[in-house]
């Protein structure tokens, strides 16, 4: 039996894959001992969804717990508003669509349409400049590439070398433990 992936790893995972290895030695460690400011302030910023009190309305859930047998992932939805069947994935600030922010939201799609919510549509929430980015539904073709991604988490050995993005790398909370 596979372990379930958690869905804030799929973004982690696409980000770098190394990283998602570092954050489960720190995890059990004070998020200050390694984040960075950018990761409290977006947790500071998330910390309503999180804790649902976002929003009073009954057609509006939040920081719901999710699952999927088929794809084997947990995790939590940001919003889902029942009434218009919108999934929304909240960032502190969007400044490109990353395939990492997809991909979460594609496996929070998965994991509703598996518990019988309905989804008409789906975007990205940028909470620092207010604004929102419709994200299409997954098709055949962006399936076969969530799947793919899934399957390269899955068979990820930590070992591995990976070729380092000198932009990537600035911006990450680990960058001073990779050689």
């Amino acid at each position: 039996m596979q372990d379930y992936i958690q869905i804030s790893k799929i973004n982690d995972f696409i980000f770098c894959p190394f990283s998602i290895y570092l954050h489960g030695i720190y995890e059990n460690f004070s998020e200050k001992t390694y984040h960075s400011s950018y990761q409290t302030r977006g947790k500071l910023k998330h910390e309503s969804v999180d804790t649902g009190t976002y929003s009073t309305s009954k057609n509006i859930l939040q920081g719901t717990e999710v699952y999927s047998e088929k794809y084997e992932l947990v995790g939590k939805i940001d919003t889902l508003d029942t009434d218009k069947k919108k999934l929304i994935e909240r960032k502190n600030k969007i400044i490109n669509i990353y395939d990492g922010y997809r991909y979460q939201l594609y496996a929070q799609y998965f994991c509703l349409i598996e518990m019988g919510y309905e989804i008409e549509e789906m975007s990205l929430y940028s909470i620092s400049d207010n604004k929102s980015y419709p994200i299409p539904l997954p098709d055949e073709d962006t399936t076969k590439e969530f799947e793919a991604v899934l399957e390269k988490i899955r068979k990820f050995d930590p070992s591995t070398k990976i070729s380092k993005n000198p932009q990537k790398c600035e911006k990450c909370i680990y960058n001073n433990l990779c050689n």
